[in-house]
């Protein structure tokens, strides 16, 4: 193929976490890596901008980054070393409720099993059980999802951590329901409510499978390495990538969509822009977009197999959001003294409060209770705004199709209508637990479905995992039936994004597993005597 900007060794399309940690992981091993973005600034997800007004730093979209700091492909990079700094809240995450109790979790194990038992007696006692499951095996299992699939060595390092005896109960406790696993491990309802909550930052509802187990890892993570973010905000983890990549010799360009991947005799050798022009690609092409994205637009269907075209028919993405962020004249005036601590706040009433959104959700309502993830970074990051004032967001999910609303305000549309008053109904919720919130707003953003999208193109009306998180998409199922690997039926093309496995969260290892499958590919090839 023609090229007008050079020929490099690999082209990777998407400047989000994931293809940075993939083009770095290439860059090390001596390739020449381009990476082509879309938008004008690197770093999908991970951005921070002026949303409302001068001096107050909002994060679009990700705000805090446990499995980032754990995420082995990303811990090796010494980001640090390119200006990353991690900061933490006093309580990492607490979730107050209006029966006035707020469990929490604090980085120091003491302070998390003595809030717990003031909620309810014992279940201090409960939660050193709970988590002295993950400092048995927590970071074997971390080590198992990260890794390319099938994690043979994990697993063998996870098994010599467990009894042979205890195999079968492990692996039973890692498909429970949130809703069960809660129930077996912790007495009040409290503490229930907290780790079904932390599932529900995915599309996780407290009666699936897997629930519990994602609860159990993200609540494990709050009291092992906190939620931290980056000072500065969000952007400053693109930024240190991007400041890595071009240190080894690669380069990002913004403002580049790509409009196609072009594949020559079954391979992939580079793509074209929407503008026309077109990139050669030596040895690869990494794909940091949603899978229907790549095999339905970027990849002419007459290159893929139609059993992979059916496949993708059935891709489930996760549910859809509305994000709302803030600029305050001050601190959230929490009811409960710990909750005005803690970064992260999760809002709900019970167990049973998010059992009933998830129906809604599941059923195309609009939910009038709104589960939220609630964000408070000033109290973290001082630069977030000016000193005396306060930086928030929260996040919810929303039905991709609306088919109702029970309180008959939202239409479906997503117009700027049913975003005021959806981002009223947000308020509300976290007014009848931090009385005074809205006299504090100095200005809000909203970000409805379709803006989500437009901001990022994988952020498919607003679903943030890259696909459903549930069972059936997990694992050999992610993105599609198969061997759960970065490797595409076009040679040379690999799928970097959270489509693959392992999936959504902010750790960077699809975009690491497709650079170690090109390069691997790249020695067969060698050893073959192929160019």
């Amino acid at each position: 193929m023609t090229s007008t900007a050079g020929d490099v060794d690999a082209i990777v399309v998407g400047a989000g976490p994931n293809g940075l940690v993939g083009a770095n992981v290439l860059a090390e091993r001596g390739w020449s890596v381009l990476v082509l973005e879309a938008g004008p600034t690197p770093g999908g997800a991970a951005r921070t901008a002026e949303l409302i007004e001068p001096g107050f730093r909002n994060d679009v979209g990700s705000a805090f980054y446990p499995l980032t700091v754990v995420s082995p492909p990303v811990v090796r990079m010494n980001l640090h070393e390119h200006g990353l700094e991690w900061l933490h809240a006093p309580i990492v995450v607490a979730n107050p409720g209006p029966d006035g109790l707020c469990p929490l979790i604090a980085r120091d194990l003491d302070e998390t099993c003595d809030a717990l038992d003031k909620t309810h007696p014992g279940d201090g006692d409960n939660w050193r059980r709970f988590y002295g499951r993950w400092q048995a095996v927590g970071r074997q299992v971390l080590e198992a999802m990260l890794t390319p699939f099938p994690p043979v060595k994990a697993i063998a390092k996870l098994a010599m951590r467990l009894p042979p005896s205890e195999y079968g109960r492990f692996a039973r406790f890692a498909v429970l329901p949130s809703r069960r696993m809660g129930e077996e491990c912790f007495d009040g309802e409290p503490a229930r409510r907290l780790l079904a909550g932390t599932a529900l930052h995915a599309d996780l509802a407290p009666e699936l499978n897997l629930a519990g187990f994602f609860g159990w890892i993200l609540c494990c993570l709050a009291q092992d390495v906190g939620f931290p973010v980056p000072r500065g905000g969000a952007q400053a983890i693109s930024d240190a990538l991007v400041s890595r990549l071009r240190s080894l010799g690669g380069d990002v360009r913004c403002g580049a969509p790509v409009d196609t991947v072009v594949v020559e005799d079954g391979r992939a050798t580079g793509v074209r822009l929407r503008d026309g022009e077109q990139v050669a690609a030596r040895r690869a092409v990494l794909a940091d977009v949603s899978a229907p994205m790549l095999y339905r637009h970027l990849v002419d269907r007459r290159h893929l197999p139609p059993r992979l075209l059916e496949d993708i028919e059935h891709f489930m993405w996760d549910a859809s959001n509305v994000k709302v962020d803030w600029n305050l004249n001050g601190p959230i005036p929490w009811s409960t003294p710990d909750a005005r601590r803690a970064g992260t706040v999760h809002v709900c009433d019970d167990v049973d409060d998010l059992s009933r959104y998830a129906t809604q959700l599941a059923t195309g309502q609009v939910p009038d209770n709104p589960y939220l993830v609630f964000g408070q970074q000033s109290i973290t990051d001082e630069t977030r705004s000016p000193a005396g004032t306060e930086t928030a967001w929260a996040y919810t999910h929303v039905p991709r199709t609306v088919k109702s609303d029970p309180l008959g305000e939202v239409s479906g549309r997503w117009d700027d209508d049913d975003a005021e008053a959806f981002a009223d109904r947000v308020e509300a919720r976290v007014e009848a637990l931090a009385p005074g919130f809205r006299s504090l707003i100095r200005g809000r953003h909203v970000f409805t479905p379709h803006d989500l999208e437009a901001f990022d193109a994988n952020l498919s009306l607003g679903a943030v995992n890259g696909g459903t998180a549930q069972l059936h998409q997990q694992l050999i199922f992610r993105p599609v039936p198969g061997l759960a690997r970065a490797g595409t039926p076009i040679k040379g093309l690999y799928l970097a994004s959270a489509s693959a496995h392992p999936g959504g969260g902010v750790h960077g290892a699809s975009g690491a597993n497709a650079a170690r499958a090109a390069l691997a590919a790249a020695r067969r090839r060698a050893l073959a005597g192929l160019r």
